[in-house]
This record gives C-alpha cells, sequence and structure tokens, in this order.
C-alpha cells in the first residue's frame, strides 16, 4: 500500500479517526472490486483531498471485530468519519469523483 493510504486496524482504528474526516474502506485481498478501488483511493482520492482528510483501508480478515461492529456485511464498504462519528455510509465501488465530492461535503 502507498504512504496515501493508512493500515487500519482495531489497535489504531479509534485515534485514526478521532480527529477531522476519514474515509475508511473495508476490503479483502480476494474482492475483486475492493482490488479495483484501491487504485482509485491511491492515486485519485488522496491527493485530491491530502492535508484535509485522511485515507484508509482494513482489511475485513484481519480485523473480522472493526467489519462486526460497523455491520459490514458487503463490500467494498467505504465509510466517512468526522471527528469519530459516522457521516457516511457506501457499498461497491465508487468513482474518484464521488468519493472526493463526498469528502468535501463533510469538510464543508
Amino acid at each position: 500500500m502507498s504512504q496515501n493510504l493508512l493500515t487500519l486496524t482495531t489497535e489504531n482504528f479509534d485515534a485514526t479517526i478521532a480527529e477531522g474526516v476519514t474515509l475508511v474502506d473495508f476490503w479483502a485481498p480476494w474482492c475483486g472490486p475492493c482490488q479495483m478501488l484501491t487504485p482509485i483511493l491511491d492515486n485519485h482520492v488522496a491527493p485530491a483531498v491530502a492535508g484535509r482528510a485522511k485515507i484508509g483501508k482494513v482489511n475485513v480478515d484481519d480485523s473480522r471485530d472493526l467489519a462486526a461492529k460497523f455491520g459490514i456485511k458487503s463490500i467494498p464498504a467505504i465509510l466517512i468519519f468526522k471527528n469519530g462519528q459516522l457521516v457516511q455510509q457506501m457499498v461497491g465501488i465508487q468513482s474518484g469523483d464521488a468519493l472526493v465530492k463526498a469528502i468535501e461535503a463533510v469538510l464543508a
């Protein structure tokens, strides 16, 4: 994973989302659409919101407790948090523009 995308685990999740805006992608290595979403996040979304929002990824196989906590049933699942509070949730692959617009709306 690139330096644009944070690897989130049970240990660092709460601290990472506690302040500011954070987009979290719940994914798995065996999920085709998840693999398609990673370069969108890395090459389009992260640069567009650099310095204003964080982009993180949670591997649902490694962090089943986080997936359960947020009721993740389908992946990729994209959750946007503001100061630790869930403010938006999307399921399925999304365009880079749609994700940037969603983050911009939360930042506004």
